[in-house]
């Protein structure tokens, strides 16, 4: 990748500087508030972007449509049964095509593989919309969720307890990048290579992760399509790694609770948690809205 290319592309948090991080995220502030008092700026007019969905999706879907509504820009929306994709076109091509139609691509898909393939034979930007190693979109509009509620994230202590899948990852990439610390919390069997920093630090006791955190999030236990080992890993976060009410107890007494949805009640969450007081899960997920349209707008340099 050239420099140009990473500026362009937002395909993870750590490939893009701290400034243009704090660029995004304060756009994002900005548009919500102009949302809200009526004004809407059409900076993305005749412009159209392609979405490719391999996982299926509801917030990523829609906000991205709706952010380039609301920007003056269209969108088209492929998934891998409508598509050539679905009886194995060579993801290179498809890029390559789709170049020639649309000025920004989306990709949802399951390999991180397959997002940096489609981003190499691009020649439009390209965003990260999910895959299987990652998801920079969704911890962009958690952290602007933090900042909303509790101020500048940095210094700040933000909690994960549960499964250390793609979310985990991209708080960890979020954390070395933006300053804050980051306790990761899972059993010992499911801890990833060690990767502790100045920034990030592994507990196996969640309540020692939790404890005097500004934030305590989680996600489901199986990630979409991770259907191997399913019933091994429930078992073991079975055994106290639930954010519930006891655990929140232990968090900052302004602590808030961030989910990036769907949530299984019950298992990963108490009901408790995310129905009440210190839940922002639904302000969150409105934030899918702005910091997606703030990152339409940095990959074509209008920020």
């Amino acid at each position: 990748m050239t420099e140009i290319e990473k500026y362009y592309s937002f395909l993870d948090i750590d490939k893009i500087e701290r400034s243009e991080l704090r660029k995004i995220l304060n756009a994002a502030i900005e548009m919500k508030r102009d949302l809200k008092g009526g004004i809407r700026q059409k900076l993305m007019k005749d412009r159209h972007l392609g979405m490719i969905f391999e996982k299926s999706s509801t917030r990523t879907r829609v906000s991205f449509e709706v952010a380039m509504n609301q920007l003056g820009g269209s969108s088209v929306v492929l998934t891998t049964g409508d598509s050539q994709l679905g009886r194995g076109e060579p993801i290179s091509d498809t890029a390559r095509v789709l170049s020639r139609y649309v000025d920004v691509l989306m990709i949802r898909t399951f390999r991180h593989e397959t997002l940096i393939e489609l981003a190499e034979y691009a020649t439009v930007p390209v965003i990260n919309g999910l895959t299987d190693y990652s998801h920079p979109c969704q911890v962009m509009a958690d952290i602007m969720t933090i900042e909303e509620r509790l101020g500048d994230i940095e210094g700040k202590l933000v909690a994960w307890v549960g499964d250390c899948n793609n979310m985990a990852n991209t708080w960890t990439q979020a954390a070395e990048t933006l300053g804050f610390h980051l306790h990761i919390s899972c059993p010992e069997e499911l801890s990833p290579p060690s990767r502790q920093s100045e920034f990030v630090k592994f507990f196996v006791d969640p309540k020692k992760a939790v404890a005097g955190a500004h934030c305590v999030t989680t996600d489901t236990w199986i990630s979409m399509g991770d259907v191997e080992g399913a019933e091994y890993k429930c078992a073991l976060l079975s055994k106290g790694y639930q954010v519930n009410d006891d655990l929140m107890a232990l968090a900052d007494k302004q602590a808030i609770f961030l989910h990036c949805l769907p949530a299984h009640r019950g298992e990963e969450v108490a009901a408790s948690v995310i129905d009440g007081a210190q839940s922002a899960v639904w302000d969150e997920a409105e934030n899918r809205l702005h910091i997606q349209k703030a990152i339409l707008l940095w990959c074509f340099k209008l920020l």
